[in-house]
This record gives C-alpha cells, sequence and structure tokens, in this order.
C-alpha cells in the first residue's frame, strides 16, 4: 500500500472534519454546563470550554477506524496474515490511545487541584501498555542515539513498551497551560514521525499518526492564542502515548527520543522545583508575561527568560511560538541526520 493511495485521505478528513465541526458545538455545551478553566493568561480572567480533547481523541479513532475499514475492504493485500497482523497492531494502539484518554479523563474532572497525585499517574499509565505488550508490538530490536541497535528480547514487551508508554503520556503532560502548546506540539512531532515512519515502510503507522495530525491541526484553530477551548488532559496523555505507540509500531524510537528532547528538559526543570512550581507565567498589567519565579522551572519560563533579552512586552503567543521553533529545530536535525 502506498501512502499516496488516494482513498487513505479520506480517513485524514474525516478526523480533520470531525474535530473541526463538532468542537464549537462542544465549547457552547462546557460552557452550559460549567466545564470551563480560566484562562490564567488573560487579564480579563475569561471563562474558557474545558476538555475539548474529548473531540480530538474522537475525530482520531474514527479517522483511524476508517482507515482500518479502507485497508480491509478496498486496498486488497496478496499476504493476509501480514494484514490482519497489521490491523491487530492498529488496533492495540487505539485501544492503549483510549485507555489514557480516561486516565485524563478523570484527572480532569477530579480538579486541577485534587486530580490524580503525581506518583498515581505513570503506574496507572502502565496499564494502558497492556494492549501494545500482549501482541507483541514492535519490534524486538531497536535502535538508540549513541547505543546503537540492541535486541532486547522479551523485555521489550514486558519492560520497554509500558515504561515508554507511561513516560511519554505524563512527560507530554509536563509542558502546556499556554494557548495551543499541547495541541501545536502534538501536530509536529505526530508530523515527523508520520514522515519517517513513511520512508522506512511502515505505511500504517504513518498513516495512524497523520489521522492525529489532522485531528490535531482542526482543533488548533481554536485552542490558539487567544483559546475559546482548553485540551485537557484528556488530550495530553493519549497524544502523548500515541506518541510512543508510532514510535513502537514504526521501529523510530530513535527519533522520537530526540524529539522529545524538550519533555526530558521539562522534566529536569521540574524536577528542581520537586514538582511544585507551575509552568503558567506571572500575568503583568499591560498583558504581557514575566517569569515567576527567580530560578527557571520550566521550559515556559525559560521561554520568558530568552525572549525578554530581545523583547520589552512578552506575550503568550510569543512564548508557545518559541516552544515550536525549538522543535522544529529538533526536526530539522533528525531529518539532517536519518531522514534526507
Amino acid at each position: 500500500m502506498a501512502l499516496s493511495y488516494p482513498v487513505i485521505f479520506i480517513s485524514f478528513l474525516i478526523s480533520f472534519l470531525i474535530v473541526l465541526t463538532i468542537t464549537p458545538y462542544w465549547i457552547r455545551r462546557a460552557h452550559s454546563a460549567g466545564l470551563t478553566g480560566k484562562d490564567m493568561h488573560k487579564r480579563d480572567g475569561r471563562q474558557v470550554a474545558n476538555l475539548g480533547g474529548l473531540i480530538v481523541v474522537f475525530g482520531f479513532l474514527f479517522g483511524a477506524l476508517a482507515y482500518v475499514a479502507i485497508d480491509t475492504f478496498i486496498i486488497m493485500h496478496a499476504d493476509i496474515s501480514t494484514s490482519l497482523h497489521r490491523d491487530l497492531s492498529i488496533m492495540a494502539g487505539l485501544a492503549t490511545v483510549l485507555i489514557l484518554a480516561i486516565v485524563g479523563f478523570a484527572d480532569d474532572i477530579l480538579g486541577w487541584k485534587i486530580g490524580l497525585r503525581q506518583w498515581q499517574k505513570p503506574i496507572i499509565a502502565l496499564f494502558a501498555a497492556v494492549p501494545l505488550a500482549v501482541v507483541n508490538a514492535g519490534q524486538t530490536v531497536v535502535a538508540l542515539p549513541i547505543i546503537g541497535r540492541i535486541d532486547l528480547g522479551i523485555l521489550f514487551p514486558l519492560v520497554v513498551i509500558p515504561l515508554a508508554v507511561s513516560g511519554a503520556s505524563n512527560g507530554f503532560n509536563m509542558i502546556g497551560g499556554y494557548n495551543g502548546l499541547e495541541s501545536g506540539m502534538g501536530a509536529l512531532i505526530l508530523s515527523a514521525l508520520a514522515y519517517f515512519a513513511w520512508i522506512t515502510k511502515s505505511n500504517h503507522v504513518a498513516v495512524l499518526a497523520l489521522c492525529a495530525v489532522f485531528a490535531l491541526l482542526a482543533f488548533y484553530v481554536y485552542n490558539r492564542c487567544p483559546a475559546s477551548v482548553f485540551p485537557g488532559n484528556v488530550l495530553s496523555y493519549p497524544i502523548g502515548g500515541l506518541i510512543a505507540v508510532i514510535a513502537i509500531l514504526g521501529n523510530i524510537e530513535r527519533i522520537a527520543v530526540v524529539l522529545f528532547l524538550p519533555y526530558f528538559i521539562e522534566f529536569i526543570l521540574k524536577a528542581r522545583g520537586r514538582f511544585r512550581k507551575e509552568s503558567f507565567a506571572k500575568l503583568l498589567y499591560d498583558g504581557s508575561l514575566e517569569a515567576p519565579y527567580k530560578k527557571i522551572y520550566g521550559l515556559e519560563h525559560l521561554a520568558i527568560r530568552i525572549l525578554q533579552q530581545f523583547k520589552r512586552r512578552v506575550s503568550e503567543s510569543n512564548v508557545v511560538h518559541l516552544i515550536f521553533a525549538f522543535e522544529i529545530m529538533l526536526i530539522i536535525f533528525v531529518l539532517a541526520l536519518y531522514g534526507i
């Protein structure tokens, strides 16, 4: 199956249109139901619809299922066993995303301050890896930066997959709180992983990633600054987990590790503050942002400090775009190293 097969784009269109058309309805319903959150970087303290990630997950799942249907009924394969194994891997990946969406939804409903405890989240996320582990998804031989290729055998499904899913889902959740940041970063990382999956002939993995990219791009229309809807943990957990799923199914773990560098940096900076410091900036009287602490406890704080060297007034969009620029630089780096 070639990725350019025209009918495949139906799955992308489904993901995009579902999110683009249903999100405005969700925004209205969320306001009427009180499912809102305060926009911390706006002077008027506006309330914004929350849990928009539900629509993204919904759109992604239906786009991915449309691809499975197309793969089953339209694209004919000579090797039926290979086709079935591929579709089984996709369904296992979708199950993992769904479990993480439930975890994120529970965390959102319980509330920002009284949600799941920090130590509970990675442990619960380990169970989201079970669908991938039981079908022995991916390849036990992995290529990692510096280390090179190594065959992990049974350790891959029992140890690597759970740790990857838990680490990626919780790590992706660390960088956020700014309009458009989570949805934009997810779209950038998954776009790059889709490209590498494609050039390594894991076309079905590329399609899966692109279904999520198109869903995220549609959501970004409403989530960018000034946001009319927040994603919530119901987006960050499953999208982080999906990044691990794509890396595992496409055997492109080394690429994912490099692209995830901002989240490793965030983890280190958050650890400095014992994970008690918030990513939000200090909002000034003129609507500009300032680093909230003397020390840097997050990539967002670092971005503000860098921007202040060149700008008198730092806006929320400035912070988001600088972090995007950092991720784009990493994408260019891995393209130069592995993909061109």
